[in-house]
């Protein structure tokens, strides 16, 4: 049990690692995505850097490879440990990917904020919960244009949302990783929620000389 736990962790950690953005913009743009915008490798500041098309990839790529840390974890549980339940190992593989986004070993551990990874494992784990936090997300950015406001309650209502809508076995385990993915990326937004507070956060569509992103 302990060996397939580390290696589930070991494999969605490095999975969520993988850093789509600063690769994305380091191939077509030759730049460094860190060393633009708010220096955060996330989608938010590669569509505001990088143009439109670079920050869809981003997102899209950054759901894809959650989404498959989530899927292969289970998938080798349920080869290596038959009896860890099904959603444990989702659970585990699940906040591994989301900490291998926000502190990946490729670039020295100064990763993204989560946002889309988040919403990746979110999605394999409990997919009706996942698109209704994305619903929100969305509705919170076009009526206020703060993309770290709708991200940090599209992520705060993803445990509550899935606590209604989530059917059957909900272990300990599971519960747990959803409330902690959610805490990671609020946490992570810690100064853009002193922005908020202070009014000076920079609105989605508006640029500013800081560049400050969600």
């Amino acid at each position: 049990m302990i060996l397939a736990s580390f290696v589930i962790v070991a494999l969605s950690y490095l999975l969520g690692s993988i850093p789509t953005g600063y690769l994305l913009v380091k191939l077509f743009l030759h730049e460094d995505i860190r060393s633009v915008g708010s220096g955060n490798i996330g989608a938010t500041n590669v569509l505001r850097s990088g143009g439109k098309g670079l920050g869809a990839a981003t997102f899209l790529l950054d759901v894809v490879k959650a989404a498959a840390a989530v899927w292969l974890g289970a998938l080798l549980a349920s080869i290596l440990v038959p009896s860890m339940p099904f959603r444990d190992a989702q659970a585990l593989a699940a906040v591994s990917a989301v900490l291998g986004n926000m502190f990946p070993v490729w670039l020295r551990f100064r990763g993204g904020k989560g946002v889309s990874t988040g919403f990746g494992v979110f999605l394999a784990a409990a997919p009706l919960a996942a698109l209704s936090s994305i619903v929100l997300f969305t509705v919170v950015l076009l009526v206020t244009r703060y993309v770290s406001l709708a991200s940090i309650l599209g992520a705060a209502s993803f445990p509550i949302f899935a606590w209604f809508m989530v059917r059957g076995d909900r272990p300990a385990p599971y519960i747990a990783a959803q409330i902690v993915v959610a805490l990671l990326i609020i946490l992570r937004h810690h100064q853009n929620i002193r922005r908020l507070v202070t009014g000076t956060e920079n609105r989605f569509g508006r640029h500013t000389q800081e560049g400050k992103t969600a």
